[in-house]
């Protein structure tokens, strides 16, 4: 097995497909010597992987103080730790507080990205998130519930930009959603999908329109673990059109790797 360094291993488990951890991430958890993971989001096929000398701990029973002991108890006695959270650290992965508790003991670390779920779920729904000529720009935000937002970035504020939304978190508050993207100026019949459990075995699509997105998640009994994605490069239609193709592959584009030809050339 491939020794690891004695230090603390953010890694991006993925969205729950246990084949959808990054080839280093992989590596890490099967060599690491301890592995402390978001059990509650974490698919077990990919714990499994471990070495059978690891010690194996869940971290949804614990706060932040005995996780960081936990992961500098570990390090200073020359062993590697795996923090595995789910999807990719960097969104919604609650890092910085464990980064700046590390620092303080004087904890190396460091952090291997993963598949976040809102690129799962566009997977998920074939489709692509920026499509030329009706949309270039992705918000990745959330509702605000519990956890406030910073003024500046109120929901209604975020969707005047009319573009592809795409809401961690916000399943439950799904009535605010669609109050704040109609004051924005949205259309009651945008598309709108939601994808929960993207790429477990019991995920669940809901395909729908800003004016019955609450509705319909009701009725579908989604209340958490989904990402909901608004917006025109939603609607399922666009596979059937011939249009919205990108200047890349125009024969027409020049650019750095290949002369364009005009037309009738």
């Amino acid at each position: 097995m491939k020794t690891l360094e004695a230090k603390v291993y953010i890694v991006g488990a993925g969205p729950g497909d246990p084949e959808l951890i990054t080839v280093k991430g992989s590596n890490i958890l099967k060599n690491a010597d301890l592995v402390l993971y978001t059990d509650s989001l974490v698919n077990d096929e990919l714990i499994a992987t471990a070495k059978s000398e690891a010690e194996v701990l869940q971290s949804s029973g614990m706060d932040l103080e005995r996780q960081v002991e936990l992961m500098c108890t570990a390090v200073r006695a020359g062993r590697s730790v795996a923090r595995v959270h789910t999807g990719d650290p960097a969104m919604y992965g609650a890092i910085l507080e464990q980064m700046v508790l590390l620092k303080q003991q004087g904890v190396e670390y460091e952090i291997i990205p993963g598949v976040s779920s809102v690129f799962a779920s566009a997977a998920a729904l074939g489709a692509e998130l920026t499509v030329p000529e009706l949309t270039q720009t992705v918000i990745l935000t959330r509702a605000e519930g519990r956890t406030p937002v910073p003024e500046r970035e109120k929901l209604r504020d975020l969707a005047s930009h009319h573009c592809t939304v795409a809401l961690f978190l916000s399943a439950t508050l799904a009535k605010k959603v669609v109050v704040e993207f109609l004051a924005a100026g949205w259309s009651e019949d945008t598309p709108v999908a939601v994808v929960q459990r993207a790429t477990w075995p019991d995920q669940k699509i809901v395909r729908t329109t800003l004016a019955n997105l609450a509705a319909d998640l009701r009725a579908a009994g989604i209340t958490m673990h989904a990402m909901i994605l608004a917006g025109w490069a939603l609607d399922p239609d666009l596979v059937n059109r011939d249009a919205h193709r990108s200047k890349l592959y125009d024969k027409s584009f020049t650019h750095g790797y290949r002369k364009g030809v005009k037309s009738g050339e």
